[in-house]
């Protein structure tokens, strides 16, 4: 699915199912929410942390997909009601990281 499909794909199902946009600041706050329910996974399967007794989800990697899905439908719903194309706003992106960093990574010693 390109991205511009899955801008469409949501604001179908928002215009559908959720009856409208919550405002921005909601969702920018939900998007928070579903930052550090992405990151308490990471915290346990990658870090330090360990899961509370019968707390681990039976399939983790998928677990932290869903959260990952979640954080782009939050962030494609403030998207969609600030009229960001995400798409061209991701090619600038890269465009701007490749004309700023295309030696800075690979010049950096701790990286080596």
């Amino acid at each position: 699915m390109t991205i511009q499909l899955y801008q469409k794909t949501v604001d179908q199902w928002i215009q559908q199912h959720g009856v409208r946009y919550f405002d921005e600041l909601t969702n920018t706050v939900l998007l928070m929410e579903e930052t550090g329910e992405f990151a308490r996974l990471m915290a346990r399967m990658y870090g330090e942390q360990s899961f509370k007794k019968g707390r681990e989800p039976e399939h983790p990697q998928q677990a932290l997909s869903d959260e990952m899905a979640d954080i782009i439908f939050v962030l494609t719903c403030l998207a969609n009601q600030m009229n960001i194309d995400l798409s061209k706003a991701l090619k600038r992106n890269i465009e701007k990281k490749t004309t700023r960093d295309h030696q800075r990574h690979k010049s950096n010693d701790k990286l080596s």
